[in-house]
């Protein structure tokens, strides 16, 4: 229910933000395919340049040290073809054959001496392990620096920022000389600083340590832990330890604000939850235990919608939540109008009955949708433009998701405030909250009043089980983990009033995701309704009292 606070999770269409600062071999070749398109006018034009073979025979060898090197030393020769050996010992496609390198693509061979073609070598092509083939992959980070795709030089300098080596370290030092785009600048010099680290200089070593200071990462704050521990020089180590203080310092502030985010977001989630029964409840005093099951109907509404989608207007499919809101208000209204009709009618001034009636139909709702849709839960999907996230710090991402859902509530909000405000309706919903009987007699037909409400109410439902699909399980039993929520709201904010409803679902839901940090999700829970429950004996009309007078109390 809480926004992800760390990278969010690749389930329900959600894409990783975390997976873009490392991307495996195959996403770094499709970037790369960019890089050196203009370096081949064909597969096998001539070669602008040449490797010596004495470059690429220690990849060859076994010494692991070795490698490394030579990799490197490829790397800083800055040759144009740098990129297609680089792509080619990734593919298992670069040979070292009786002293000479050879290139192999589409069953050809070429010579990286001089660009000559040679029969396709027997021998098997050098081995990469897993070091060497993420010394490739920062290669390659390295060569996007010099993309013309933004994007592209964006996702190497990230990359380079968590792996950069030593042999990268003019080809990052270039690029800052360079005025690399602002976006790329933090990263550069978190590539570099990460270099300096191993610096033999201990003054060096603790002017690149200092340089993280600004950073945010938590990722930085464990390469500096590490480094901590086997750090001598006492200067770099009061370094470092002034580092992590102020690393730790600027993440307890991110945490902070992800916690209120998170909090914010919860509430946009209460507030759709109990907006409908705000009204309900404040118009007829109905205990209306079949509310969560309204929200379900406003769930499958959508899953229903989605599949008409997929299934006429597959092009369409992106936006099948847009259609699904008008679908969900009107079916949820009507099953609400229903129940109102045909067993809420006749139990009014009986809150115990009405309580007992409507739990009864709140599992009638719910074996009901066991019975149309099975046991399990329904598959829905977010829509593309509402996967991913907007990355505000390295370790505090909200997810597109949520942001449209705290919009959506607070536009349904709008819409309700509007209605009350503006329309017949609404000035009849609030005289009838206010004083059924007065109402009554100065001809406001309290019954019709009734069912327009519940039905309005009932509807809202709908709209918060819409919002629900987009994070949350859409199952028969999904209504139940968010009906004591409502009432805890709409009792704590003051009944009938919307200014409270909207005041007690922020609030408790920012108070809560404090509590879950601090206690745990159960313990929060409990001590939310403690103070609760405290409040009300203290202040039983809740945040905001009903203007008026009570007659009928």
């Amino acid at each position: 229910m809480d926004l992800i606070v760390d990278r969010p999770s690749p389930a329900r269409g959600k894409a990783g933000v975390a997976g873009a600062r490392r991307s495996g071999p195959l996403r770094w070749r499709a970037g790369l395919a960019t890089l050196i398109g203009g370096l081949l006018l064909g597969c096998w034009a001539p070669l602008a340049s040449a490797l010596p073979s004495k470059l690429i025979e220690p990849l060859a060898g076994d010494d692991a040290d070795a490698r490394s090197a030579a990799l490197s030393a490829i790397v800083a020769t800055g040759d144009p073809l740098v990129a297609r050996v680089l792509e080619a010992l990734g593919d298992g496609r670069l040979h070292f054959d009786a002293g000479v390198a050879v290139l192999v693509q589409d069953g050809k061979a070429i010579r990286l001496d001089d660009g000559s073609a040679v029969p396709v070598p027997k021998s098997e092509a050098i081995m990469t392990n897993n070091r060497l083939r993420s010394e490739i992959e920062t290669a390659m980070a390295g060569l996007q620096l010099e993309s013309s795709d933004p994007k592209q030089r964006l996702e190497a300098a990230k990359a380079l920022a968590e792996s950069a080596e030593a042999g990268q370290r003019d080809a990052i030092a270039r690029a800052i000389e360079k005025r690399a785009d602002p976006a790329m600048l933090p990263f550069l010099q978190q590539a570099l600083a990460r270099i300096d680290l191993a610096d033999p200089d201990p003054g060096k070593r603790a002017q690149a340590i200092r340089s993280f200071a600004t950073s945010d990462d938590p990722q930085v704050r464990a390469l500096l832990a590490e480094r901590r521990r086997d750090e001598t020089d006492p200067k770099v180590q009061q370094a470092i330890d002034e580092t992590l203080a102020q690393i730790a310092s600027r993440l307890a502030r991110s945490e902070w604000v992800g916690r209120v985010l998170t909090g914010i977001s919860l509430g946009s989630v209460l507030l759709l939850a109990a907006l409908g029964l705000a009204i309900t409840y404040g118009v007829m005093g109905v205990i209306n235990m079949a509310h969560g099951e309204l929200l379900m109907v406003g769930a499958y509404a959508t899953y229903l919608t989605q599949s008409a989608f997929r299934a006429w207007l597959p092009e369409w499919t992106d936006w099948y939540v847009v259609a699904a809101v008008p679908v969900a208000f009107l079916l949820a209204a009507a099953v609400g109008m229903v129940i109102e009709r045909t067993v809420i009618r006749f139990l009014y001034g009986r809150a115990l009955e009405t309580l007992l009636a409507t739990f009864g139909v709140s599992l009638l709702l719910a074996q009901g949708a066991r019975s149309l849709f099975g046991a399990q839960n329904v598959e829905l999907s977010n829509p593309s433009w509402m996967s991913g996230g907007l990355e505000l710090t390295a370790n505090l991402v909200l997810p597109w998701n949520r942001i449209v859902i705290v919009g959506f509530a607070l536009c349904v909000l709008a819409a309700v405030a509007l209605l009350l405000v503006r329309t017949s309706l609404g000035l009849y919903v609030r005289a009838v909250t206010q004083n059924r009987r007065m109402a009554s007699c100065l001809g406001v037909p309290t019954g019709r009043t009734d069912a327009l409400a519940f039905g309005l109410g009932s509807g809202i439902a709908g709209l918060g089980g819409v919002a629900l699909s987009q994070f949350s399980n859409v199952g028969p039993d999904m209504g139940q983990a968010y009906i004591v929520d409502s009432f805890m709201v709409v009792v704590l904010g003051g009944v009938g009033q919307l200014a409270g409803t909207v005041i007690a679902s922020f609030g408790l839901g920012v108070v809560s995701k404090f509590l879950e940090g601090w206690a745990g999700a159960v313990i929060a829970k409990i001590l939310v309704l403690v103070f609760i429950i405290i409040f009300i004996q203290r202040r039983p009309q809740g945040l905001f009292a009903l203007k008026g007078r009570q007659v009928d109390a």
